[in-house]
């Protein structure tokens, strides 16, 4: 009995050993499964962060090339407004301009249409107030109406109106106050080269009018000329070329 029990020791201690040693390695293989998954995790982990690293990269490139193609678009759109405002400038300028220029053709052509037909209207108006016979025309829109130096002062050479020459300078009379607006000159055609003497008739045919209450001197222009093989007094109804003139300068300012 005193052999046997030591024997029996000697197992049980060893079986208790072998025991601890398998557990010892079951803990430690699964450790080495734990360690395993976990790497694998790691792994996994760090190709995810790879990828994500890979795709921020790539997605902050794409921002800064979306940047730098905002930033070029808002420059062409800045440039484009600058251009746009500048034509649009330039367009409403050459439309002012455009306007500015009708308006001054409209003036003139106004002015140029009105001008023939009051000088129309004058034309019919002075032979109603002549008579059939007398000697009325148009010349570059003025109304030039003409009588001979016999019917104005019996001859030629006559510095003194006839009792005709101061009906007629009545009837002239009555035409220069219906047209206040023209200016009146009273022209000495000569052939002869006596130009003091063609002078005097034009002042007596001068003096006929200003005698008449409404004719003013001031309205009346004397002029004694070469009448190129015509002789005789005509009357010249002009527009008012020094009012037209100076409503042009004011307008081509």
């Amino acid at each position: 009995m005193k052999r046997l029990l030591p024997l029996f020791l000697i197992l049980a201690v060893t079986t208790i050993h072998a025991q601890k040693k398998s557990e010892l390695i079951a803990e430690v293989s699964q450790l080495k499964r734990e360690i395993t998954v976990l790497k694998d995790t790691i792994a996994k982990a760090k190709r995810e962060m790879n990828k994500s690293n890979s795709t921020a990269q790539l997605l902050a490139a794409e921002n800064a090339e979306l940047r730098d193609a905002n930033n070029t678009l808002l420059g062409n759109l800045t440039n484009f407004s600058k251009i746009s405002k500048k034509n649009t400038e330039t367009v409403n300028n050459a439309l002012a301009t455009l306007s500015a220029k009708e308006k001054q053709m409209r003036i003139i052509t106004d002015t140029f249409s009105s001008n023939d037909s009051t000088a129309i209207a004058i034309l019919t108006q002075a032979k109603q107030t002549l008579g059939p016979d007398a000697t009325v025309g148009i010349a570059g829109g003025d109304i030039v109406i003409s009588n001979g130096l016999p019917t104005l002062f019996g001859s030629d050479s006559g510095v003194v109106l006839t009792t005709a020459g101061k009906d007629w300078v009545n009837r002239i009379a009555e035409i220069i106050k219906k047209n206040p607006s023209r200016t009146v000159a009273i022209e000495g055609l000569n052939i002869t080269g006596e130009f003091d003497l063609t002078y005097k008739q034009v002042q007596a045919v001068a003096n006929g009018l200003i005698a008449i209450e409404g004719i003013g001197a001031e309205k009346l222009q004397l002029l004694a000329k070469d009448g190129n093989f015509s002789e005789g007094v005509q009357i010249r109804l002009a527009p008012d070329y020094k009012g037209f003139y100076t409503t042009m300068k004011s307008e081509f300012k």
